[in-house]
């Protein structure tokens, strides 16, 4: 290809160094910001779900719970992993609906003489609101994450749990407003609502707060007296009426009163650290890969790639553009077509066919030029006898080629057949003439 075609080529690219740069730039910026949100375990699209657990923003989830304690001056942590499970601060669980009593169980008792737990039972059915259905005035007050109550269900399968965490959870609608009220650890207020959640009264049970009618809706899991629960275990309190400790109940200061007072009575009253648990609730993440992959064995391996990252960077930056367009790998032309022809003959190792081609070929070459119309072998060593006295005849140059064998031999001697096709051309003729005026 010539030099222009290749400089053509060059200026053909669409992009100059200013836009290479500039796409590189917003690639790189864009992967620092998704290694930043894996690494904070923001991934978006989790929130939404209507369950109640410490980030759920809606009237029954316990993201006030959180504020409120932090408020306090309590370390409180979320945890989206399993390992949260085995701290040895206050664990405070909000297992939804249709929880695993089983699963919750092993829970439970693992925990027993890791620490205090504190499990805040399910009550409200909830949803994202339909904007469709609201009013225009409340629709701009409305916040993305907060979610419309469609009813209640009863946590059943707390009876499913073995001694002596077991008991019986109800739901009621209170017809008097009295029955709505609550007391317990010296304080007492009205429920937000007349539709309460109670646990029946066991003997393995301790009430911590009840209700007007005298019904427990918070509750310590003590064990038989004098057995190894009750001496040595870290007990564990139950608040079957959520209301207590929710969004919903926490916009009253009584009720908010009352959530620290449980917080302190579960932890002992000495403990400032407080773990929610979120992967009860779906909310939990796996392994983050990006700190997974700075820790060891992974950490070598890592770096390796980020200098790898570099080097080819740098590199690609630096040969920009197009590379430079060499000639072709297959020519055009005569000559390329005879030389890929020798070429697979050679490949092949099929020299000796060309014997009889050559000699035909040479010999009307030497016909032409000794001018004989139908040539042979005898009218040409005549023919040369006369014109070249001192040459070989060419039927013995053409019987050596024939009878050759090796490469160099057929090399050889169609090399002696050309050299005497060339001495009886007219150009080989004018030359020797200049030849011999020189």
């Amino acid at each position: 290809m010539s030099g222009a075609a290749t400089q053509s080529a060059r200026a053909a690219s669409p992009f100059s160094r200013g836009a290479m740069l500039a796409i590189v730039l917003v690639g790189f910026t864009a992967f620092i910001a998704m290694l930043y949100f894996i690494g904070i375990g923001d991934t978006g699209g989790r929130e939404r779900s209507g369950s109640a657990h410490a980030t759920a923003n809606g009237i029954n989830g316990y993201s006030g719970l959180v504020q409120l304690l932090e408020g306090e001056g309590y370390v409180v942590e979320r945890s989206r992993g399993r390992d949260g499970l085995e701290t040895t601060d206050l664990l405070i669980l909000t297992p939804p609906s249709f929880t695993d009593p089983e699963e919750f169980a092993t829970i439970l008792e693992n925990r027993e003489y890791l620490g205090p737990t504190l499990v805040i039972l399910p009550k409200w059915n909830a949803r994202t609101p339909d904007t469709d259905t609201i009013a225009e005035e409340d629709a701009d007050r409305m916040q993305s994450d907060w979610v419309a109550l469609t009813g209640t269900n009863a946590a059943n399968w707390t009876e499913n749990l073995p001694a002596p965490y077991g008991f019986d959870t109800q739901i009621e609608q209170i017809e008097e407003k009295t029955a709505s009220t609550w007391e317990g650890l010296g304080l007492s207020g009205t429920l937000p609502t007349r539709t309460v959640q109670y646990a029946g009264d066991k003997s393995t049970h301790e009430a911590v707060f009840k209700d007007g009618a005298g019904r427990i809706i918070a509750l310590n899991i003590i064990g038989e007296d004098g057995t190894e629960y009750y001496e040595n275990s870290h007990w564990t309190m139950f608040v079957t009426e959520p209301d207590l400790v929710n969004n919903y109940g926490l916009a009253d200061p009584r009720r908010a009163a009352a959530a620290l007072a449980l917080v302190r009575e579960a932890g002992y009253g000495d403990m400032n650290s407080v773990t929610f648990d979120l992967t009860l609730n779906g909310q939990g993440g796996s392994v983050n890969l990006l700190t997974l992959a700075f820790q060891p064995p992974f950490l070598a391996a890592t770096l390796c790639l980020i200098l790898a990252m570099l080097i080819v960077g740098w590199r690609a930056f630096l040969r920009f553009g197009p590379a430079a367009a060499g000639s072709a790998d297959i020519a055009f032309g005569k000559r390329r077509l005879v030389s890929n022809g020798a070429g697979l003959i050679v490949r092949a190792r099929r020299l000796g066919l060309l014997a009889a081609p050559y000699i035909n070929l040479t010999q009307r070459r030497l016909g032409r030029a000794l001018g004989i119309a139908r040539p042979d072998a005898e009218m040409i060593d005549n023919a040369m006898a006369i014109r070249l006295p001192e040459e070989e005849p060419f039927s013995s140059l053409a019987t050596r080629l024939t009878n050759a064998q090796k490469p160099m031999d057929i090399l050889h001697a169609a090399q002696a057949l050309n050299e005497l096709t060339k001495k009886l051309t007219p150009k080989a003729a004018s030359n020797q003439i200049g030849k011999t005026s020189t």
